[in-house]
């Protein structure tokens, strides 16, 4: 047995006090004289014999009761099982899980219901301390400061999940700042409620735990279960138009062992069901399904995908937003134009295009910046900044077309077209060679599938003809050959797979080189290779990436931009790189009280004008169904006997448990139970011990 308080022991020589009155208790009796004693003296003897034990039970239960009284006060106690214990004059430091992940359920209820009464129950042994403090994944402004167990209470009936995940050394650091203030010096107890999902706890081996600080893990009971998620979404095709069938391909992942059949997934747009598909998923498997639709207008329109799935239902919906229709800016530069403006017509005859076309040797490059197309007809060369410019737009996902002039400078040419990737230029001397016609092009390449209408026909007629000035050894693909098989029309990427696309063809538009531009192969193809310039789209956001990439037109450098989604606005922090705005998502806690940032579409707004419109959704870290088990987090901790975990605790027996194994047994109160009892002996003994 042990003592909290042990220097009230010295209280026990106070039991002197009764122990002296007993013994020097020297009251003189009076003398009566009678005539015959006899019959006196053995009463008188009998009286004597029964006050000494009167007198002796009043000295036994006064000093047994200032004993108990004084071991009350000193607060006996049995030691814990384990040697850590808990402080109860230290800093008490709890943090509460309220991860989406906490969705899981036990036996019909959360894991953040239970771990909350847990907690709960815990507050009832700290009833009576005033350093107590509460941290949730939220990292609000009230986390920073100590309260009772009543404040703290309180605060647990207003925890929600929060879309922040956090690792555990973030947590233990947010806790060591309260510690580090408040009592730096230890010893202080922390406590972590959470169901330790490997996936956002971060790397536990690495996290060293002072020794001043006694660390407690309660695990929350985790069980295998099913678990469906978006994992990606892209569209077959980069361009979406208006009243035409597009398919968006949606990959789903099982993150659980228990598989899942026929799962429908369903495609709104702007709040319209436009397509369903199923699938079946096993364990840790994934699936993707393709959904056909079609919009009816131009702009962003808002998509979004939803299945049912339970219990883990935050995950059950994914946003996104799709252009439709939007504007292809062609910039076409020039030293030759032909008279009869083919590539302007083309472009100029639709209002999908936006078209300006300027002579090589008078264009700005900063054009370059805004345009998804470039044009080079009949350059004589490519040189100096116009060269290093358009170099600059291919890596970084522009589409270039270069259609050769009637007698290109091989020099020249041959550099500027290697560093895109097609080497070995060679150029045809005079005189040419004989216009040769086109071989048929392979309708089973992509680039051909919706040039070509689905017939029986497996021929075409009157294939048109040409005169190479050039030929180039091939990287990419041959869209269009000569009979002989010399390439008339590539397309290749240029800069990796980050890099643009470039097509090259072999002869000049003119008439004398050939009718490319007078048959009907032309303008649908000018038209795909406009249609496949187009950036591909970022349908979707998420809310754990640090920072986004925005493409912005005619943006200055002192622009400031902000998110608004309903009510709630933000100003992220930012900066604009030329038509590049970069921006960094605000953490919860660096959002105001009362906000809070969740899954949907926000506008993208400039002086109050909405230039884009954006979705966001939360990161699919918390939706993968792996946890650390008891077992595990002892080997991980292994080395750290300040470290204690918890096995799996039922709500009913966690606090006994947690008093038996840290708090010992208290004793005090029996020994108060005791003072009475013998304070009451004393008062019979006095009333009914007569004599």
């Amino acid at each position: 047995m042990s003592f909290l308080y042990p220097s009230f022991l010295f209280g026990l020589l106070a039991v002197s006090v009764p122990v002296a009155i007993h013994l020097f208790n020297f009251r003189r009796t009076r003398r009566v004289f009678f005539t015959n004693v006899a019959l006196l003296k053995t009463v008188q003897t009998e009286t004597k014999s029964f006050r000494r034990l009167k007198h002796y039970l009043i000295l036994l239960f006064r000093s047994l009761f200032i004993i108990c009284l004084v071991l009350a006060f000193a607060q006996p106690f049995i030691p814990s099982k384990s040697r850590l214990g808990l402080s109860r004059t230290g800093l008490t430091s709890l943090y509460l899980d309220n991860s989406y992940s906490m969705q899981n359920e036990l036996n019909e209820k959360r894991y953040l219901d239970i771990a909350t009464s847990k907690l709960d129950q815990l507050l009832g042994l700290f009833r009576n301390a005033t350093s107590l403090q509460l941290v949730t994944n939220d990292f609000s402004s009230q986390e920073q400061t100590v309260g009772t167990a009543d404040a703290l209470r309180d605060r647990v009936t207003t925890i929600r999940f929060a879309h922040t995940p956090r690792t555990l050394a973030d947590v233990y650091r947010r806790q060591l700042n309260l510690l580090a203030t408040n009592n730096p010096s230890g010893p202080n107890q922390l406590f972590w409620f959470s169901d330790f999902q490997k996936s956002t706890v971060g790397d536990l081996s690495r996290l060293k735990i002072d020794t001043t600080n006694r660390l407690f893990l309660v695990p929350l009971e985790t069980q295998p279960t099913k678990n469906v998620f978006v994992d990606s979404v892209w569209l077959s095709t980069p361009f979406i138009r208006e009243l035409q069938n597009n398919t968006l391909n949606v990959r789903v992942r099982n993150s659980g062992e228990e598989s899942v059949r026929n799962l429908p997934i369903k495609l709104f747009i702007d709040q319209t069901q436009v397509s369903t598909a199923s699938v079946t998923l096993p364990g840790k498997g994934a699936a993707t399904a393709s959904l056909n639709f079609n919009v009816t207008q131009k702009g962003f329109r808002r998509g979004r995908i939803t299945f049912e799935d339970y219990p883990i239902t935050f995950d059950n919906e994914y946003h996104f937003v799709i252009q439709a229709s939007p504007s292809i800016r062609v910039l076409h530069l020039y030293d030759q134009k032909t008279e009869a403006n083919y590539v302007e017509n083309v472009y100029g005859n639709d209002s999908l295009f936006v078209r300006q076309s300027f002579s090589a040797q008078n264009v700005d490059v900063g054009q370059f910046k805004t345009a998804d197309l470039v044009v080079l007809e009949g350059l004589n060369q490519v040189g100096g900044t116009l060269r290093s410019e358009l170099e600059r737009f291919v890596r970084q996902g522009g589409s270039l077309v270069v259609i050769p002039p009637t007698t290109p400078n091989a020099t020249a040419w041959s550099s500027f077209l290697a560093s895109l990737g097609a080497g070995g230029l060679q150029t045809q001397t005079p005189p040419l060679p004989p216009s040769q016609p086109l071989s048929a092009p392979n309708r089973q390449n992509p680039f051909f599938r919706d040039i070509f209408e689905r017939t029986n026909q497996q021929g075409i007629e009157n294939l048109p003809n040409a005169v190479p000035v050039w030929q180039w050894r091939v990287v990419g693909e041959r869209l269009l050959t000569l009979r002989n098989g010399t390439p008339f029309l590539t397309q290749s990427r240029a800069g990796g797979s980050a890099g643009g696309q470039v097509y090259i063809f072999a002869s000049p538009l003119n008439t004398e080189y050939g009718n490319i531009a007078q048959h009907a192969l032309f303008v649908p193809i000018m038209y795909k290779i406009a249609a496949l310039s187009v950036r591909p789209q970022r349908t979707a956001y998420s809310f754990d990436e640090n920072t986004i990439d925005i493409t912005v037109s005619d943006a200055s450098p002192n622009a400031v931009y902000k998110l608004k989604r309903d009510k709630l606005e933000i100003i992220p922090v930012q900066r604009v790189n030329g038509t590049q705005l970069i921006m960094e998502l605000p953490k919860s806690n660096q959002l105001n009280d009362g906000q809070q940032l969740a899954s949907g579409y926000y506008e993208l707004q400039l002086n109050g004008k909405t230039e884009k419109l954006l979705a966001f959704n939360h990161g699919n870290r918390e939706s993968q169904m792996d946890f650390y088990k008891p077992d595990e987090l002892r080997r991980i901790f292994t080395g750290q006997p300040n470290v204690q975990i918890f096995d799996s605790i039922q709500d009913d027996d966690f606090v006994d448990e947690l008093r038996q194994q840290n708090l010992g047994t208290n004793l005090w109160k029996y020994f108060v139970i005791a003072a009475l009892v013998f304070l009451l002996a004393e008062v019979v003994v006095i009333r009914l011990m007569r004599g």
